[in-house]
């Protein structure tokens, strides 16, 4: 009995010192997890480690960044308690808020500004200048969760009661691009951004600018959608509000110093965040709704 007690004070003195550690701690780090970008390999090897190692030394808590798959991956992470911090596209927000009440912290700033647009774009020798001018016409879309590659131009093609003759996913904005100047397709739908300050188009004609030099001729932009919010940054529900504040001015900070800047215009071509509320993409839910859209019924 002597030598039953202090292996049991023993046990409990183990398991006290190797139980849960909490979140911010070496063992324990908080998980940031990145909606996929046009190279996830820079956000992996480069920014990433450049990223964390600003966050630790200002917030003196421990951080591992995630770059999954697709914006799936990121809204399902949520759903298992793998992810505590994310920043991702606004389709994949409004599903992770619905399915695991994820909150929107904070919003992206592009060019000064926190929203952006979708385009209808079509060949300057298309004879194609205006919406209505799209009836019996071939058309490409990026694919059905894209915010400005589909669902704002769908909107807007309804509400002008245009009826496509054939319309396809091409699943990027740079396919889209490449389809409209082969004349493969007729038009097509993609993200619009105003040109930067120095006059540089920033649109997703831009994507295709090496190949094509001659793009921005032979490629015209037929209708704006309307303004659509720029993409959240976003806590999981019961993040320690401590966490987030920390986090939040953290990276406020990093986005003023150059190295920010630079790290996060090569990943998500952005320069600064400004607060957000779930409230600010009521918008976006009113268009999916008219346009009879099921956040769920989109994802397989």
């Amino acid at each position: 009995m002597k030598k039953i007690i202090p292996f049991l004070i023993l046990s409990f003195f183990l398991s006290s010192c190797f139980g849960p550690t909490e979140l911010g701690s070496l063992k324990n780090p908080i998980k940031i997890f990145f909606t996929p970008s046009s190279n996830t390999g820079i956000i992996e090897e480069s920014s990433s480690k450049k990223f964390v190692t600003y966050l630790e030394k200002e917030t003196g808590l421990f951080f591992d960044v995630k770059v999954p798959a697709s914006y799936i991956s990121v809204v399902e992470a949520f759903g298992s308690k793998r992810a505590d911090i994310g920043i991702m596209n606004s389709f994949g927000y409004l599903l992770a808020h619905q399915k695991y009440g994820v909150t929107a912290g904070l919003r992206i700033i592009r060019f000064g500004k926190d929203f952006y647009r979708g385009q209808i774009v079509a060949r300057e020798d298309s004879g194609i200048n205006s919406l209505k001018d799209l009836n019996g016409k071939t058309f490409a879309f990026t694919d059905s969760s894209s915010i400005s590659g589909y669902i704002f131009p769908l909107k807007m093609l309804m509400e002008n009661n245009v009826a496509l003759k054939n319309k396809i996913f091409a699943a990027r904005h740079d396919n889209v691009i490449n389809m409209v100047y082969q004349k493969q397709v007729d038009a097509g739908a993609t993200f619009n951004s105003d040109p930067s300050p120095d006059g540089a188009i920033t649109d997703a004609r831009s994507l295709v600018i090496t190949q094509f030099p001659d793009v921005i001729k032979k490629i015209k932009i037929i209708a704006l959608t309307e303004n659509i919010p720029n993409d959240p940054i976003v806590f999981r529900s019961d993040l320690a509000e401590s966490i987030r504040t920390s986090f939040s001015k953290a990276l406020n900070k990093y986005l003023e110093t150059s190295e920010g800047k630079k790290t996060f215009s090569k990943i998500y071509n952005f320069q600064g965040v400004v607060p957000a509320t779930d409230s600010d993409y009521d918008g976006l839910r009113q268009v999916l709704a008219k346009i009879n859209l099921d956040l769920k019924g989109l994802v397989q």
